[in-house]
């Protein structure tokens, strides 16, 4: 208990000046950090930074790190002690009531408002979920988050899944949510009954239509449509092909469809 207490009252020198929202761990109130540990907090002087381990927590306002350990490092100004970045290591979890953050590993930059968590990283807010093999890099100020390595975006059991994936927030009314996102290689949409792939693709989560370019082709069962445009509604599940994008040139949609084959003949 002890230790405990006096890791949050150490954590109260910490003082920031950027407006809380979202995943901001930098807060607008002035309040303080609070940080526990299981195993007890590591104080480096001439590093300038605290090291947390053991099922390590920090809380400040609606968000909380956890981790299996977090370091902090700080800096002097103007008499007051300002943490600038916040590392994480094992389990990460950064959270608020509303959104959701994870990986193996995490980088906060306090001065940017701009975090990176790397090993599987996932990111959930409200009905969406951006998850990557490898990166989630988060910039609170502008609200967009940008996944790489088999990079997906996920609403109500339809996927986005490319290579790079970018994704706009905004406030919604219960936190966080998804207005745009944009996907670059090898870009892959699916749907309850379709598949669709292409080069490039840019979804409006405001109207749930997600449009592909670039040798796009949507496949159902064994029947497949090639052309240069698509639209994608992933909220009805509708597709409609075009030959091109609107105003570009284009050549001609190419269909093949498979007849089912009778019984007597299988």
């Amino acid at each position: 208990m002890m230790r405990r207490l006096l890791a949050a009252l150490l954590l109260t020198l910490w003082t920031f000046n950027a407006q809380a929202q979202g995943f901001d761990l930098s807060g607008g109130d002035g309040g303080p950090i609070e940080v526990y540990a299981d195993k007890g907090i590591e104080w480096t002087q001439d590093g300038k930074k605290f090291i947390a381990r053991g099922n390590a927590r920090a809380v400040r306002g609606r968000v909380t790190v956890t981790a299996d350990s977090l370091t902090a490092h700080y800096r002097e100004l103007d008499g007051k002690t300002e943490v600038w970045r916040l590392e994480a290591e094992g389990a990460v979890r950064i959270a608020t009531p509303s959104e959701t953050a994870t990986g193996a590993r995490a980088s906060y930059q306090i001065d940017d408002g701009r975090f990176v968590l790397t090993g599987q990283p996932r990111l959930v807010a409200g009905n969406d979920t951006v998850s990557a093999r490898d990166t989630i890099e988060y910039e609170e100020k502008t609200r967009t988050a940008v996944a790489r390595g088999e990079a997906q975006a996920t609403r109500n059991g339809r996927t986005i899944h490319s290579e790079v994936l970018r994704a706009w927030f905004k406030d919604g009314r219960d936190g966080l949510k998804l207005s745009r996102s944009e996907a670059e290689g090898s870009v892959v949409i699916t749907t309850e009954r379709e598949r669709v792939t292409g080069e490039r693709a840019r979804y409006n989560a405001e109207t749930g239509i997600a449009t592909m370019e670039g040798s796009v082709k949507i496949t159902r069962g064994e029947n497949q449509l090639n052309g240069g445009f698509a639209e994608v509604n992933l909220d009805t599940g509708v597709s409609r092909l075009f030959a091109a994008a609107p105003g570009k040139p284009g050549g001609r949609v190419k269909g093949l469809f498979v007849p089912k084959k009778d019984e007597a003949q299988r």
